[in-house]
Order: structure tokens, then sequence, then C-alpha cells
């Protein structure tokens, strides 16, 4: 005789966090009760959420927010590491922003971590081939979050926008792990050039707010790019740079710059 099936129920801390988040949020301010159900406690997973959210945001009377939650929903489905990629994102934004004091918050309302999670969507969309759909993904990210992120851009895991305003990213620019950037920071171009023209932003790599990055040139890993600075040049690894046009000022100050978000320069440098 064959042995009853056992039901296995999976283990999410995550997500059993965010939904006590949300209904601790709700106890506190009814007035946003339906909000918060229809964004997070109607829903059975993260993904669920983030579907739905990402289409409450991106919708429009060109673009049905039922045909925009099909889209990211067949994403989630496809590729997994878009979730994995979520959940480094929202950890990071809970671990670095001193603002952030639950991980509903960025899920709710902070643009910079809404506008990443659309833009992987439109990031998968171009590697499938579905190029227009992803120009339209950019479109209204553009739009909605004030963050230009184009498709082609490859942005890794455990990234923080923090405030997000006029955030710029072209079409050959490589982000890797774990980075932190400010509001008004450009990775761009310098001229017309066509073909790989962006700059590479290394693991862990700290960028301030305002600052400029042209061009095809490489961010070592653990570097500081401070407020402000224009950077044209090759970054050693963990190193600060400063200015118009940035040099080097001094050390990273610390292992983990992007981690720490300590954008103070020490007595060490200029």
């Amino acid at each position: 005789m064959a042995s009853p099936q056992r039901h296995v129920t999976s283990v999410d801390p995550v997500w059993d966090q965010i939904k006590s988040d949300a209904q601790k949020a709700v106890a506190k301010e009814p007035l946003i009760g339906g909000f918060v159900h229809a964004t997070i406690l109607h829903h059975l997973s993260i993904e669920k959420a983030l579907s739905y959210r990402i289409a409450a945001k991106l919708s429009s009377n060109e673009m049905s927010m039922m045909v925009v939650r099909e889209v990211v929903e067949q994403a989630y489905a496809e590729d997994p590491d878009l979730v994995e990629a979520a959940r480094a994102d929202l950890v990071a934004i809970y671990e670095r922003d001193p603002a952030c004091h639950r991980l509903l918050q960025p899920i709710l309302y902070f643009k910079g971590y809404q506008a990443v999670q659309a833009y992987r969507i439109g990031h998968h969309l171009w590697k499938n081939q579905q190029q227009d759909l992803a120009y339209f993904f950019q479109m209204r990210i553009s739009e909605i979050f004030g963050v230009d992120i184009h498709p082609n851009a490859r942005i890794g895991k455990g990234i923080m926008i923090d405030h997000a305003h006029s955030i710029v990213i072209g079409e050959t620019a490589v982000v890797g792990n774990n980075v932190s950037m400010l509001h008004s920071v450009t990775l761009g171009g310098t001229g017309k050039e066509e073909e790989d023209r962006h700059p590479k932003i290394g693991d862990g790599v700290l960028i301030g707010a305002g600052a400029k990055v042209l061009g095809n040139i490489r961010i070592g890993h653990c570097s500081r790019i401070a407020a402000g600075s224009v950077v044209l040049e090759e970054v050693p690894p963990c190193k600060t740079v400063a200015g118009i046009p940035a040099r080097i000022v001094g050390e990273a100050g610390c292992d983990q710059p992007a981690i720490s978000m300590n954008h103070m320069l020490g007595p060490w440098e200029d």
C-alpha cells in the first residue's frame, strides 16, 4: 500500500516578513488598507505582488494593466533569476538605506526599487528578441519614475538606487553586483560612437549623487565616486575619485563602500 503523500509547505521568510509588515501597516493606518491589500496581502508570493505593482505603475491607455501584468508574470515564470534579483535588491535597500525600516517599503513606495524591477523585465524581453516591447517598458519607466535605463544594459543583483531622480544608464553599460548609487547619476557615452560605448561598473562600487561616468571605461570593484564627479578615465579597484574631471584622491576607505554608504572624504583625501 502506497504511503500517503505529504504536503510540503514552502518556507519564505522574506515574503512572510513583507506580509507581516503589511498587516501591521493596515492595523496602524486603516486608510491605506485597500492599497496594501491589493498590492501585498491579496497575493501568494513576492513575484505575484511585484507583477501587480509593476503593472499598476506602468499601465496606461496604451497598454492595459492586465496585459502588462501578463508580460511580467510570464517573464518571472521563464526566468527565476529575476525573482532572485528582486529579493537581493530588496535586502540591499533594507540593509543600506537608513530611511528603510521595513521590507514592505521598497515594494510600496521606493521608486528606485520599482524602476529597477521593471527594467529587469524589459531586459528579459530584450534578450528574448522582444525589442519593441522592451522599448515600451523603457519608455514607461522613464515617464513614471524619471529613470532611463536602456533594456540592453546589464545590471547585477543587490542594487540600491537611492532617491532615483534622473538616473540614466546607457545601452552597453554594465553594472556589477552590490552596487549603490544616488540620484542624478549618468552612466553614458561621450559622443555618437556605436558598439560598446558605456561604462563598466565593478562589484561593490558606490556612486555619489550627480556623478557622471562617461565612455567605455572600467570602474574597479569596491571603488567610490564622489558626488558631482565627472569620470572620464578608468578607476582602479578600491580607490576614491573626485572632481571634474575626476582624479584619484585616496583609497576607498573600507572593504565594501557600497554597503557602508559612506560618502565622506577622509583626512587622507584632498
